[in-house]
């Protein structure tokens, strides 16, 4: 009965909206969706703090668990956010968080009581890659950039969710295809396709968002992120709180220390 409800109001709202072209279709989503997260609070979210439990796993099975505390730190300043990452995040991992992984916006570093080891280009790449084509970053960083193509593929019943799908495409014809819910606007499960640097195969990308709370001063954030791969599982965190614009995050978080042991690459 729920599924029937819904695909009724879908199909209503779609008579309604007769006269909208794809493009303006999309481009309103997107937008409705800006606003659902906090609009102009979102678009000014400086920082965020993701505190939970992340785990990973191959084939289906759990390779690794661990607390976990995620800080993000949006840069001012940065022109060219099609091609230039315009955050540093900082992974800490274990109770005492002291151990993790840096991401800067041209390279990443595992931490250790060691020192500092560089991670592996691809690897770096992959987060690049995956970060570009992320909604909530393309929302909060990207929108401002020209050429953007907002293209909305209709109404459709997800998992007994209504939502609104809108492929979102760069100047540089990256897509990120969005499922937004709705009734709340939130983006709910995103796709998008990679090419493997090294094996060259192309591996499709879903991530699913579920479980929005406020994050602080009206800022909308999941609280549950699962991103699968070709169907397989690889990563899951499930938040326990999420703090937006923390005064007591230090910008010397995002870089390595003078003093840290630099490590060669395996």
């Amino acid at each position: 009965m729920k599924s029937f409800a819904v695909a009724a109001l879908i199909a209503a709202g779609a008579l309604g909206l007769r006269a909208e072209t794809p493009e303006q279709r999309g481009k309103r989503v997107v937008e409705e969706s800006l606003q659902a997260l906090g609009g102009d609070r979102y678009l000014n979210m400086e920082n965020r703090v993701e505190s939970g439990r992340v785990y990973s796993f191959y084939r289906e099975k759990l390779t690794g668990l661990s607390i976990a505390r995620i800080y993000t730190h949006y840069d001012a300043g940065v022109t060219d956010t099609a091609h230039q990452l315009a955050q540093h995040e900082r992974d800490n991992y274990g109770k005492k968080e002291d151990y993790g992984v840096l991401f800067t916006d041209k390279e990443a570093w595992d931490i250790t009581y060691r020192g500092a080891r560089p991670l592996p280009a691809d690897r770096f790449a992959r987060y690049s890659d995956t970060t570009l084509h992320d909604i909530f970053y393309i929302l909060r960083v990207r929108l401002h950039e020209p050429s953007w193509i907002f293209e909305s593929k209709g109404a459709d019943v997800i998992e007994n969710r209504g939502v609104e799908i809108v492929d979102l495409t760069d100047a540089d014809n990256r897509t990120t295809t969005v499922y937004f819910d709705h009734i709340t606007k939130f983006p709910v499960r995103q796709v998008f396709y990679r090419r493997d640097t090294v094996t060259k195969d192309k591996n499709e990308e879903v991530t699913h968002f579920t479980k929005f709370r406020d994050a602080g001063g009206g800022v909308q954030w999941p609280f549950a992120i699962e991103r699968d791969r070709n169907g397989e599982k690889v990563y899951e965190i499930f938040s326990t709180s999420v703090e937006v614009n923390d005064q007591k995050v230090a910008g010397d978080l995002f870089v390595l220390p003078s003093t840290i042991k630099l490590l060669k690459p395996e």
